[in-house]
């Protein structure tokens, strides 16, 4: 059973094995300022407060032995979105301590996949995470029904196994 309200830094401060990562959209939050400024002159600020904070929570969930695994399904060719989370990804993600792979999408047609992104922790939670069809984020959802984790951890395995590990992902 889930108790009371939990911010992501308090769920992944409770891992102690895995922190997986599967996204699915091509689009998110077309209004964030970051990703607007990439558009217009392609620079990333990895000094950024929110990055660095991000890059903290990663980083010092990897140094207590924990492996954080992101998986991106995407379309190819990829958006100007996705265009922009692969250029992020060096500087930041993995910088800090990420893994991250690629599957294409007509590689992910045969795979069971849950309707939404998610977060995995330690196969004891699963984080929902929902987005309009614009990519404006609407929310979150918690279980701990094994059912559903059982599920996730199936199709995070699944996307893994077959994608492509960043630095050899080239975008098209």
């Amino acid at each position: 059973m889930i108790q009371g309200p939990m911010t992501f830094a308090d769920m992944i401060a409770g891992c102690h094995r895995s922190a997986l990562h599967l996204e699915m959209r091509d689009i998110y939050t077309p209004d964030d300022p970051q990703y607007l400024r990439w558009k217009a002159d392609g620079s990333i600020d990895p000094s950024e407060e929110r990055w660095q904070q991000w890059m903290g929570i990663v980083s010092s969930t990897v140094q207590r032995g924990v492996a954080v695994r992101r998986a991106r399904i995407v379309s190819e060719p990829v958006t100007d979105f996705i265009r922009h989370e692969y250029d992020l990804t060096g500087p930041m993600n993995v910088a800090a301590g990420e893994e991250v792979r690629w599957l294409p999408r007509r590689q992910a047609s045969d795979l069971a996949l849950p309707g939404n992104d998610f977060w995995l922790f330690d196969d004891h939670l699963v984080r929902f995470g929902f987005f309009s069809g614009a990519g404006d984020y609407l929310g979150e959802e918690l279980t701990d029904d094994q059912a559903v984790i059982k599920l996730c951890a199936a199709a995070f395995d699944a996307v893994w196994e077959r994608a492509v590990d960043h630095a050899e992902y080239r975008i098209s």
